[in-house]
């Protein structure tokens, strides 16, 4: 089971050079370090934000009065020196010297090896930098303008060495101001994205795309019209990910991806994708809701990325405070699937700094909150074994409560777990069905793995029952269930 750490490289080195006295890159982390990263569990590392960030899309972002603003909000002090610029804003696919360069990374990568990590780096493939080589060098891999279209929508276009592109976009929003669009149908872009994904692989165990689907045929032809050209037979990414894969047989593909378009990216060759609706099912909606997603076919939950924050998003101690936020982290950590943690959740960091930022405010840590943090994730590392099974609490006539709390198991042939999550402001009670068929005739002791705390049940009881649990508003066991 995947389990990423996302780590904003630019900021925990300057945190990290701040701690030690000196400039720290990635070739000298100390090991003390890496060693607090390899928590119980966690076996990948994202290094978000290593490669060149663009000189030419920092003047940009420096002119940009409403991103002034959100750096400003983040970091009340906050100076030009503070701004690196976007590293989505990608100039080259090199890491930068800042950082330590290739040789850094290959370090930091051999030091998260040598405890059994992965590491996974960025891909961005549907824009670049105005100033990346492409836009001079391989024109034909983005997406042209006109005199015309730059005079029309100046908002929309860049002129860049004599050529006019396209800026970046989502088709929900505004163009974005600091990079030009690729061109999907460019049979020249194919090529060269699977080379730099080649190249990636080179570097890293994995590759985190961004905006996944926004390359998918018919997204992009809907975004971009003739402007593309026709679609080609292929779509995008069965086109490039296989051809990386006869140089990267085990390169890990994970694919930001929204609008319900999760199930066709993981058809399209992609191990693992956001699953964005479960994040915002435990955000906004209730357990009802959580349940009915989990519902889904296994082989597709296990393709997903359960998370409550990431650099996107914001910090889960404001939108998910308290124990509501330790139910939910609760049901991603338990879940099949990758799991993502962000760097400061486990300390309960309530500020999320753009990602153009150097540096971030300080924050003290929330003690019970990592505390807890700490706890969940050994008892998720000893949960997450063998098959999975979705189960469903059932009440009285007198008492729904029940309709509140998720619950679902673990069966390994040494391990057998249960974990029970209250998603509601209210007690609930309910008996949970077992799905273990040899559990008459004696008793068994169940073992919160959050608390400690045990509790002996009678066999019978529990085959025939099920196992009867109350629970407080928010609140959740992970129970190991003796053999």
């Amino acid at each position: 089971m995947t389990v990423i750490y996302e780590i904003n490289t630019l900021v925990w080195l300057g945190e990290l050079s701040h701690r030690y006295g000196r400039p720290v890159t990635l070739g000298e982390v100390p090991g003390e370090v890496w060693d607090e990263i390899a928590r119980p569990g966690i076996d990948t590392v994202w290094l978000m934000g290593v490669w060149e960030r663009s000189p030419a899309g920092l003047r940009i972002a420096l002119r940009d009065e409403h991103l002034m603003a959100s750096f400003r909000a983040a970091l009340p002090d906050v100076t030009e020196a503070d701004i690196a610029g976007s590293p989505y804003c990608v100039r080259n696919y090199v890491v930068d010297a800042s950082l330590g360069g290739p040789d850094g990374l290959a370090a930091a990568r051999a030091q998260l090896a040598s405890r059994g990590l992965k590491l996974i780096l960025d891909h961005v493939p549907n824009h670049v930098a105005p100033d990346h080589p492409w836009l001079t060098e391989r024109p034909d891999c983005l997406i042209r303008g006109t005199e015309e279209d730059l005079t029309r929508t100046p908002e929309a276009f860049v002129e860049t060495g004599g050529r006019i592109y396209a800026r970046g976009r989502d088709p929900f929003f505004a163009p974005w101001p600091d990079v030009a669009q690729l061109n999907a149908f460019s049979d020249e872009l194919r090529a060269a994205t699977i080379d730099t994904l080649v190249s990636i692989g080179d570097q890293a165990d994995g590759v985190r795309c961004d905006m996944a689907m926004l390359l998918m045929n018919d997204v992009f032809a809907k975004t971009w019209g003739d402007r593309a050209g026709p679609p080609p037979v292929d779509d995008f990414w069965p086109y490039v990910v296989p051809r990386v894969r006869e140089r990267h047989p085990g390169l890990l593909f994970v694919a930001e991806a929204y609008w319900d378009l999760e199930g066709a990216l993981q058809q399209q060759g992609f191990d693992h994708c956001y699953d964005k609706r479960l994040y915002d099912r435990l955000a906004h909606e209730d357990a009802d809701s959580v349940r009915a997603h989990l519902h889904a076919d296994l082989a597709y939950q296990q393709g997903l990325v359960r998370f409550l924050e990431n650099h996107d998003e914001p910090r889960a101690a404001t939108t998910l405070p308290g124990t509501r936020g330790r139910a939910a982290a609760v049901t991603v950590a338990t879940l099949p699937g990758a799991t993502l943690w962000h760097e400061g959740q486990f300390e309960g960091r309530r500020v999320r700094p753009p990602v153009f930022l150097a540096r971030r405010p300080q924050e003290p840590a929330d003690e019970p909150t990592r505390t807890f943090y700490g706890r969940l994730l050994e008892a998720a590392a000893a949960v997450r074994r063998g098959g999975w099974r979705g189960l469903t609490p059932a009440g009285w006539p007198d008492n729904d409560s029940h309709r509140a709390l998720l619950a679902w198991s673990w069966t390994d042939t040494d391990a057998r777990h249960l974990v029970v999550v209250n998603d509601s402001d209210h007690p609930a009670q309910a008996r949970v069905p077992l799905p273990w068929d040899d559990l008459r005739g004696r008793e068994h002791r169940l073992t919160d793995l959050l608390t400690g705390q045990t509790y002996d049940r009678a066999g019978d009881e529990l085959a025939d029952a099920g196992l009867f649990v109350a629970l407080e508003a928010w609140q959740a066991h992970v129970l190991s269930v003796a053999v």
